[in-house]
Order: structure tokens, then C-alpha cells, then sequence
């Protein structure tokens, strides 16, 4: 499986925000993460490739461009977890995930095998607790884990997540982000926007950092994390070290 991302132009209200984007080609069981300082085009981008902006260019996935596609053909082999989950809701936990396997249209799945796969989701995140709570009642870290299973329940092999540690602590975000791993060596590819840098260089094998709707650097965390780059693309001094354990971490130290 490989993603493809060519030549990908974004306009809203007359302002161009993404400026023809061209990557290398997103691989089965790569965890990538979408870097850049606010207005960069990140978000935008996975919006793009979700298919719920249009665009000009393609975004193709194992050869199938995915505009091409109709909504239960990319229901089944992509998954979106927005910036902003919907708060003011009725459903239950389990309704939320019910009504995202049906995403599309029919899920093709019996009552039983429904509910195995939705029970295994929420074991998985430790969430089974939540599953008669109303959406409305979850704190924001709560609704961030159940959005992520939401993404999960038909079972993509493209994962597309927007800031999916926003609102968690500490604890959850390491958890979140060793999973985000896992599903991707279980044959995914899994495409993240990622603020904090060291969070990146830790748990992504490749970032791709974002300009002005472009896209400035792409590699390995090492390749993309030098002060040089950042002091260009974020406009900072900053050094760029190994912590006690190896990990890659960037410590600003002022304006550039």
C-alpha cells in the first residue's frame, strides 16, 4: 500500500493555501507526521486527502485516486479523526461508534461481528467504561481516544488524524502515540499533524514539514530537524540534541 500526494492545490475564499504539495510516496507500515508552524496547510492537507475539501491534483491511494472514489469505497480504506470532534450530541459512545461503521453505507457486517469489532475498540483504548456515556459528557480527552476509535472501527488502512494528542495529558499522550505506532506496523499508514517536534522525531520514521502551503522538508526525523531547517521553517534558534535515552528532542532557545 502507498500513498501518493501530486502536485495538490488548495483554495479557500481566494486565498491559495496550498500551494502544489508533491511527497514521497507514503508506505505501508510508515508512521508519518505532518510538521509546520500555524497555517502552514497541515491541516488543510489532511482534509484534502480525506476528501472533505476539494481540491486540484491527486491523492492516490494503491493506484486508486481517491477523489475518484465513492463514499463507501473510502469509508473502507480511509479513516479521519478531525481537529474538532463534535461535543453537543445525544449519542451514546456506542452509538458514535455504530453510526461510524456505517460511514458511507452499509458496513457489510452482521450484528455480532458489529459489536466484536466495536468491543475490541474499546478494550484496545480502555474506554469499554465510556460506552454508555453520552458523547456530550466526555472531556476533551476523552472524546480525542473515542474519535480515534471512531477513525479505527472500519478497520483502514489509511489513518488520517488531526492533532490526535490535543487535550490529552501526559500519560494518554504516550499512550496515544505508542499506539499510533503499533497501527502502523500492523500494516497501516498512519498520517498524524504533530506539533510538539521531540513528539514527532520519537514516535514518526518520517516528518514532513510544512511551509507557506508547501512543503519544505520530508525525511527522516534526523534529516528534517536540524536548526538550520527549523530556524527557516519556524523562524527560531534552537538546538537539536539526544536525550539520556537517544531520543531526538529541540530545545528553542530564541528568535531567529
Amino acid at each position: 500500500m502507498t500513498l501518493e500526494l501530486r502536485d495538490i492545490v488548495l483554495s479557500r475564499r481566494d486565498k491559495t493555501i496550498l500551494r502544489g504539495v508533491t511527497a514521497a510516496p507514503f508506505q505501508r507500515g510508515e508512521f508519518i507526521a505532518l510538521a509546520g508552524p500555524n497555517g502552514a496547510g497541515k491541516s488543510t492537507l489532511l482534509r484534502a486527502i480525506s476528501q472533505s475539501l476539494p481540491y486540484r491534483g491527486h491523492a492516490v491511494l494503491d493506484g486508486d485516486d481517491l477523489a475518484r472514489l465513492g463514499p463507501l469505497q473510502r469509508s473502507d480504506r480511509v479513516g479521519y479523526m478531525p481537529q474538532n470532534l463534535p461535543s453537543h450530541t445525544d449519542l451514546t459512545v456506542l452509538e458514535g461508534l455504530l453510526v461510524a461503521l456505517h460511514a458511507g453505507g452499509r458496513s457489510g457486517l452482521g450484528t455480532a461481528e458489529k459489536m466484536a469489532r466495536i468491543e475490541a475498540l474499546l478494550d484496545r483504548f480502555s474506554i469499554g467504561y465510556l460506552a454508555e456515556r453520552p458523547l456530550s459528557s466526555l472531556s476533551g480527552g476523552q472524546r480525542q481516544t473515542v474519535g480515534l476509535a471512531q477513525s479505527l472501527v472500519r478497520d483502514p488502512g489509511l489513518l488520517l488524524l488531526d492533532e490526535p494528542t490535543a487535550a490529552l495529558d501526559l500519560a494518554m499522550q504516550f499512550r496515544i502515540l505508542s499506539e499510533l505506532r503499533v497501527l502502523a506496523r500492523e500494516g497501516r499508514i498512519v498520517v498524524a499533524v504533530l506539533h510538539d517536534l521531540s513528539q514527532a522525531a520519537r514516535w514518526a520514521d518520517r516528518i514532513v514539514l510544512l511551509q507557506d502551503g508547501r512543503i519544505h522538508s520530508q525525511g527522516q526525523p534526523d534529516a528534517v530537524l536540524t536548526p538550520d531547517i527549523l530556524a527557516q521553517v519556524y523562524r527560531i534558534c534552537a538546538r537539536v540534541e539526544r536525550d539520556s535515552m537517544g531520543n531526538l528532542i529541540t530545545v528553542v532557545t530564541g528568535p531567529a
